[in-house]
C-alpha cells in the first residue's frame, strides 16, 4: 500500500482544497532538457498530479499516460489536457503506481517528479518491476527523488544505491545528481536511467 487510508483522504482533499505545493504547475527544467534529446514515443508519467508535465510530454510530440491515485488531482488534469488542446495525446488515470495492469507495455519513457520516494520497501519493489515490466527496449526514466528522511514518524525516500539495486534488472543509473529541495530543504537527487534491454526478449 502507498498510503494508509487516513494519507490518502489527505492528500485528497488538499487537492480539493488547493493546498498542494508540490503542485507547481511548472515543467522541471530536467525533463525539459531531457526530452529534446528523445525521439517522442510513449512517455508514462508516474504520480503525476493535475497533469502538468504529461501535458509537456503531449505539446512535445509524445503519447503520454498519466497516473495518480487522487481522482480530484486527475479530474483537474483532464480539464487541463483539454484547455491545452492535447485531450487525444495525454489521457490520465486514476490507479496505482504499483499495479499497472491497465497500462500497455512498450513505455519508451518513464517520469517521475516525487512519486516513488513516498512508497514504503515493498511499494517500491513493486513499483520498480511494474516499470521493468512495461518498459520499451532502451526506455529512458527520469526519477526525481529525496534522500532518506523522516517525515511524519514515517522514513520516505530512497538511497541512490536502493535505486540502483531495485531498477538493475532493467535499467542502468546513468547519472545521478543530488542536490537540495529547493521547497522543502531536504537532500534529493535527480536520476537518468536507461534500460539496457535493446530488443524483445524471445
Amino acid at each position: 500500500m502507498i498510503f494508509s487510508m487516513r494519507q490518502r483522504l489527505r492528500f485528497y482533499w488538499r487537492y480539493l482544497r488547493g493546498k498542494t505545493p508540490w503542485d507547481t504547475g511548472i515543467v522541471p527544467p530536467e525533463i525539459v532538457t531531457l526530452v529534446p534529446r528523445l525521439n517522442p514515443g510513449r512517455a508514462l508519467d508516474l504520480g503525476c498530479g493535475t497533469g502538468t508535465t504529461t501535458i509537456y510530454l503531449a505539446q512535445q510530440g509524445w503519447r503520454a499516460e498519466g497516473v495518480d491515485y487522487v481522482g480530484a488531482a486527475i479530474t483537474k488534469a483532464k480539464r487541463k489536457a483539454s484547455a491545452a488542446a492535447v485531450a487525444d495525446r495525454a489521457r490520465f488515470y486514476v490507479g496505482s503506481v504499483t499495479r499497472l495492469g491497465f497500462i500497455h507495455p512498450g513505455i519508451d519513457l518513464f517520469v517521475d517528479v516525487g512519486c516513488f520516494h513516498s512508497l514504503g520497501e515493498a511499494g517500491q519493489r513493486e513499483y520498480a518491476a511494474e516499470v521493468a515490466r512495461l518498459a520499451a527496449p532502451g526506455a529512458v526514466m527520469a526519477l526525481y527523488a529525496f534522500l532518506p528522511r523522516l517525515m511524519n514518524g514515517r522514513l520516505i525516500g530512497a538511497a541512490p544505491e536502493t535505486v540502483t539495486a531495485l531498477f538493475a534488472p532493467v535499467f542502468e543509473v546513468e547519472s545521478a545528481t543530488i542536490g537540495t529541495d529547493s521547497g522543502s530543504g531536504h537532500q534529493s537527487a535527480w536520476y537518468l536511467l536507461r534500460s539496457h534491454i535493446l530488443a524483445h526478449q524471445p
